[in-house]
């Protein structure tokens, strides 16, 4: 009977401790639980949104150890400048046919790299003239399904020809 005495005076300064704290406790305790039923809830929407886009049919191609090269350009810089120099090709009416020349083979450098970056086959040095043109479209547009957003592979935009 002793023991269980002192057992108790020992353990009044916990159960205050938890008499006054107990809010705070609970407190914790609800905010830890909402915070993982999100979590869970953001990894299930993601889940079915992979399942619903097929997204591993998407990136099966694409060789990942690409990424991890120190000479790469980031895919968001490439991307950039995809978007600087395909608006400045598009818009480039009263330059020198030089400088638009010039353009032109810097965009196409940077949709090979692009490609390169995503696995992506192209044949942009292969061809010239109308079939580089064709070939320039439909890279754009793999390109476009594949992420990446350039402006002359938008739906309803019309490019000016010289």
């Amino acid at each position: 009977m002793l023991a269980l005495a002192f057992l108790a005076v020992a353990s009044l300064p916990a159960a205050f401790a938890l008499l006054f704290c107990a809010d705070e406790i609970m407190d914790r305790v609800v905010c830890g639980w909402s915070e993982w039923r999100d979590r869970r809830r953001e990894r299930r929407t993601i889940a079915r949104l992979d399942r619903a886009i097929e997204a591993d049919a998407l990136t099966r191609d694409i060789d990942l150890s690409e990424f991890d090269r120190a000479d790469r350009r980031p895919l968001e810089q490439l991307a950039a400048d995809l978007r600087r120099l395909g608006g400045q090709r598009l818009g480039g009416t009263g330059r020198s046919m030089v400088w638009h020349g010039a353009v032109v083979q810097a965009y196409d450098d940077r949709l090979r790299l692009a490609c390169r970056a995503l696995g992506i086959t192209e044949h942009l040095a292969e061809l010239s003239g109308v079939d580089q043109e064709i070939e320039r479209v439909r890279v754009e547009g793999v390109l476009h399904a594949a992420g990446l957003a350039l402006p002359a592979a938008r739906a309803g935009h019309r490019q000016r020809h010289h």
